[in-house]
């Protein structure tokens, strides 16, 4: 083969994340010839920089402070954490960033990998330049799926470059505990930075620009986390903004508040949002603009093409892996669909080739002391969008089943009626262990399950998931 020669194949994969793999997963098994392209690691961000090593550094920090909650336990669990343990159980969720696993999973499937830095170059037409430079050219019959996912995205500060500031990626593959941490960010990557680098001995400074933490989620989520992040001895600052950053010559660095506050650390992590990695995929080849968030209809079928699909971050609709995942495989059935000559939308019972679940029931976890987790609208957002809704809440210690899982449990859940409909247009929990209950949540407010018959849907005595029962009896005798 020839360094220009064009291969051909049904389907082109332009990213090899969970996202691009659970595209190739879907065309493939539909029998349609994939080709996947990765110029990093075969498994994406969520592997080795994102979901997999934060929850894995993470789940010793909640082990030990659900520990500490219990008696006959506490006593027992007083010391530090073994850091070297936890970063080595951390290097075991990465695979050591290695891809060779990931690699034989899409060698099983059937799907072609292509290494190296691939751009569209035309319609159905991907560029892969490998590592020593040689390019070769994929085209695509039936579909290209950009999968490239997101990136960091830095303020723009003079001279930060300079200082090597810490993303996500660094804060989650760091080999060695920082004296002093800044965090700068409020959001999710912030918040459970900051518990994993608190716990494992840092002195943690965490810098909000907004008035509290977790703005995307009701207020009462980002309070409680606040006060577990204080009184862990996090110095938690809000409405504050960083206007300089420097590293001096012996590799401290300076934060300068708008406030005018002088702060030192040995690393500073900024957690202020994410960008598209799509200003270098060609773009401008097919009339897209580089560096932009990637407009979809349902099928995941970019707006004004009959070709090109966007799945996962790019598109903006929910940078979550899980929704990417899930978009994934409506894309592949969409693509596989189109392929065959089959009609869509209309062709499945289950709506296999229309990702409705971003529009109204994306759940997420924030996995910090405590958990946050909500699906759905905040009461806010519920009211902005003119639905007429009541927010009904309980304390979370008021549950027999919260008093076993720790002494003094502190948390709250709030669900968001539609008081018209009566169902659920959305729920927020926070406290510990209540990650695990945000699925059924999910499934009230995917299904629009009328909360009358949610009343028969008995939770198991004696377990948190009794909050259930004492939302609806505050909804009904209220």
């Amino acid at each position: 083969m020839t360094d220009t020669e064009t291969i051909e194949y049904d389907v082109v994969v332009l990213g090899a994340g969970p996202v691009g793999e659970n595209v190739a997963d879907r065309t493939r098994a539909a029998g349609l010839a994939t080709a996947v392209v990765e110029s990093e690691l075969v498994g994406g961000e969520c592997s080795y920089w994102a979901c997999m090593p934060s929850k894995a550094l993470l789940r010793p920090v909640i082990a030990r402070a659900d520990a500490r909650r219990v008696p006959g336990l506490r006593r027992s669990v007083q010391g530090p954490l073994d850091t070297a343990a936890v970063l080595d159980h951390r290097d075991d969720y990465t695979s050591h960033w290695k891809d060779d696993g990931q690699v034989s999973w899409l060698a099983g499937i059937g799907a072609e990998l292509h290494r190296g830095h691939g751009r569209l170059a035309g319609p159905r037409t991907v560029a892969v330049t490998g590592a020593d430079g040689t390019e070769r050219r994929l085209a695509a019959r039936h579909a290209v799926a950009v999968c490239t996912g997101s990136r960091a995205a830095l303020p723009d500060l003079p001279g930060l470059s300079d200082v090597k500031p810490w993303t996500s990626r660094e804060a989650t593959s760091a080999r060695s505990v920082p004296g002093r941490l800044i965090v700068v960010g409020g959001g999710v990557v912030a918040t459970e930075m900051a518990t994993v680098w608190q716990a494992l001995g840092a002195r943690v400074t965490l810098l909000v620009r907004g008035k509290g933490l977790l703005p995307r989620m009701e207020p009462f989520a980002g309070e409680l986390i606040a006060e577990a992040l204080t009184e862990a001895g996090a110095d938690l600052r809000t409405g504050t903004s960083v206007r300089s950053v420097t590293r001096g010559a012996d590799g401290t660095v300076v934060a300068v508040t708008d406030g005018g506050d002088r702060i030192e650390a040995d690393e500073i992590l900024f957690a202020t949002g994410r960008a598209p990695r799509t200003d270098d995929i060609g773009l401008h080849t097919v009339g897209l603009e580089p560096g932009s968030w990637l407009d979809v209809d349902d099928s995941l079928q970019v707006t004004g093409t009959n070709w090109l699909y966007a799945v996962g971050d790019v598109n903006h609709r929910a940078l979550l892996t899980h929704q990417g995942k899930y978009q994934a495989r409506i894309a592949g059935a969409a693509i596989s669909a189109r392929a065959a000559g089959v009609p869509i939308l209309e062709s499945d019972p289950w709506g296999a080739h229309a990702a409705t679940a971003d529009h109204h029931a994306v759940p997420q976890v924030v996995f910090t002391d405590p958990e946050a987790a909500a699906v759905g609208l905040s009461l806010a957002e519920a009211q902005q969008a003119g639905h007429r809704v009541r927010a009904v809440d309980v304390d979370l210690s008021s549950v027999a089943g919260a008093g076993l899982y720790a002494d003094g449990y502190r948390g709250r859940a709030r669900m968001v009626v539609d008081l018209e409909e009566e169902i659920l247009r959305g729920m927020t929990l926070v406290g510990p262990g209540v990650g695990e209950l945000i699925h059924s949540a999910t499934i009230a407010v995917a299904g629009q399950v009328p909360l009358s018959r949610l009343w028969h849907a008995v939770p198991s005595y004696p377990t948190i998931s009794e909050v259930w029962l004492r939302l609806l009896e505050a909804y009904r005798d209220n």
